[in-house]
């Protein structure tokens, strides 16, 4: 395990966290975990929620539209929010 509690999510990919919150959810819909560990691994969903939404938000800066002509064709691309 990491030096730090949930120092390995900062290394995993969107999927990779994305899945790792579900099945968090899903134990503590369960409601059979003990107090102490519910607390754990909510803390733990609470980073890896953090962590994807990080993700998303620099994939979301990536994303670009498509420029069109006033023919309707594409002549290039510009950024989603340009400053």
């Amino acid at each position: 395990m990491a030096d730090k509690p949930n120092e390995d999510i900062k290394a995993m990919s969107f999927e990779d966290a994305l899945a790792a919150l579900e099945r968090i959810v899903d134990d503590l819909e369960k409601g059979d975990v003990p107090l102490e560990q519910s607390i754990a691994i909510y803390e733990r969903g609470e980073a890896l929620k953090r962590h994807c939404d990080q993700l998303l938000k620099a994939a979301e800066a990536k994303v670009e539209k498509i420029r069109l002509s006033r023919e309707g064709k594409p002549e290039g691309t510009e950024p989603l929010d340009p400053d």
